[in-house]
């Protein structure tokens, strides 16, 4: 069931993508003339079809995968014309390039609305609650305890666990944390300390800690305005995108290990755990796939979004499109780039399965 639910959340994500290259191409005056699930790979006829209007709608056997097919597009000739005004090849490179923007900005969108129902229905969240104690840093010494509920530090409110940190990077010296126990607020006076920690990335840090752990507990973060839940649904999305582009950068800097980079069936592996954690955990991990999905498809790579409005800034800035042979030549190197990858990663999954 996990796998089945992991493989219906890609195929939204992705039928969104398309779903964004066809609504601005159709705005566009672009006549699309196939709107595409699955890929038709090794076989001649979709397992289904229906047209209205100019466009086919498919269904090919090959699930994780879409396409939009546009009268007069041909990814392997950008030099070809057409006269036609509903062509693609017809229109300017500003028209295009926003054509081929809007399938990423449609996934970053996705990932906005998911946020939102995530915020309307209630975050999943560490408790404040405290787990274990590091003998060696301030909270120990100052006399915090074990299942000690933080619930205020500096008279600023605590929710959920991440406010804890964040509260006290932002701090300057000595904090007020109020804790309760046994059903009364204690109010305890610590003074963080600059200690060695790692980031998400495995790079060591040093931060303001005053040694304290999490239980463990997970609790219902809800908010109580449309305000709050869209401002919710904005940060994470910004932070979602941030954190793509930021893996992106660690990855080349070689930061993060070529190890450590996953592909489809770690996707599949870890939606299906989502899946089975709760719904809020399912679509914020669906959120995050969907920013990745758009932030992966702008690298210029001319197999994939960002290559082709490359060309496209190429043509704006010389005046000229590029020569169809070394069209040709980059788009085969960019596809020959992409499956090299998909085949990298895959077998980093099989590798990590195995154990």
């Amino acid at each position: 069931m996990g796998i089945l639910t992991a493989l219906l959340v890609l195929s939204v994500l992705i039928i969104f993508h398309e779903f964004g290259h066809f609504i601005v191409a159709r705005i566009m005056g672009v006549t699309v003339l196939e709107f595409g699930l699955g890929m038709p790979i090794g076989v001649n006829k979709p397992w289904f079809s229906k047209k209205w209007g100019n466009t086919l709608y498919s269904f090919y056997p090959v699930v994780l995968g879409g396409f939009v097919r546009m009268k007069g597009q041909d990814d392997f000739d950008l030099s070809k014309k057409s006269d036609d005004p509903d062509s693609y090849m017809s229109k300017t490179p500003w028209q295009k390039i926003a054509i081929l923007l809007a399938g990423p900005f449609f996934n970053i969108l996705l990932a906005f609305l998911l946020y939102l129902v995530v915020g309307t229905i209630g975050v999943d969240k560490l408790a404040p609650k405290v787990g274990s104690l590091s003998k060696d840093l301030p909270a120990y010494q100052f006399g915090l305890q074990l299942k000690d509920k933080i619930v205020a530090i500096n008279g600023i409110k605590i929710r959920e666990w991440d406010d804890i940190g964040k509260t006290i990077k932002k701090s300057k010296g000595a904090i007020r944390v109020a804790v309760l126990r046994d059903g009364k607020v204690k109010e305890f006076t610590i003074t963080p300390k600059l200690h060695q920690s790692v980031n998400m990335f495995g790079e060591k840090i040093q931060k303001k800690m005053i040694g304290i752990a999490p239980t463990g507990e997970f609790i219902k973060v809800k908010f109580n305005t449309v305000g709050e839940v869209v401002g919710y649904a904005y940060r994470e999305t910004v932070w979602a995108t941030g954190l793509i582009v930021r893996s992106l950068q660690k990855l080349v800097q070689g930061v993060v290990p070529a190890k450590d980079m996953g592909g489809i069936i770690s996707i599949v592996n870890i939606t299906s755990k989502a899946s089975a954690a709760g719904i809020s955990t399912l679509l914020v991990f669906a959120a995050l796939i969907s920013v990745n999905l758009g932030v992966l498809n702008l690298l210029p790579i001319p197999a994939l979004d960002g290559g082709h409005i490359m060309f496209n800034l190429y043509e704006i800035i010389t005046k000229r499109v590029p020569s169809e042979k070394v069209f040709y030549r980059l788009t085969v190197a960019g596809w020959a780039i992409l499956l090299s990858l998909m085949a990298f990663t895959t077998i980093n999954d099989i590798i990590r399965l195995m154990g």
